[in-house]
């Protein structure tokens, strides 16, 4: 099993930066992908972007070129690099580890940009 502990999140103007944290309970060098997802109030959880084990990495359209993910094997973390923040971007943000064809999550933590 991977345990997934968010953090990082809180409350950011719209222009500004936040980096989240995932650490993970195992080497996260043998896991085959981890990513962030987000969940805005009545809306579904989306992929914001994605890291592979070969680091490959993927990103949702609206936040190319603004968020970066990356990850530290020695820490057992999985960071997501958030630039020039919109209200849009306003939701809880999971991470996510997908190992041994099963998926993990964190609890989340939210993210709040204001106008």
């Amino acid at each position: 099993q991977v345990q997934l502990v968010e953090s990082g999140g809180g409350l950011v103007q719209a222009g500004g930066s936040l980096r989240l944290s995932c650490a993970a309970s195992r080497s996260i060098f043998t896991i085959n992908r981890m990513g962030w997802y987000r969940q805005a109030p009545g809306k579904q959880r989306e992929l914001v972007a994605l890291l592979t084990s070969g680091s490959s990495t993927n990103y949702q359209d609206s936040v190319k070129g603004r968020f970066t993910i990356s990850r530290d094997n020695a820490k057992n973390t999985v960071y997501l690099q958030m630039n020039s923040l919109k209200p849009e971007d306003t939701a809880v943000y999971y991470c996510n580890a997908y190992w041994y064809n099963m998926d993990y999550w964190g609890k989340g933590t939210l993210v709040t940009v204001s106008s």
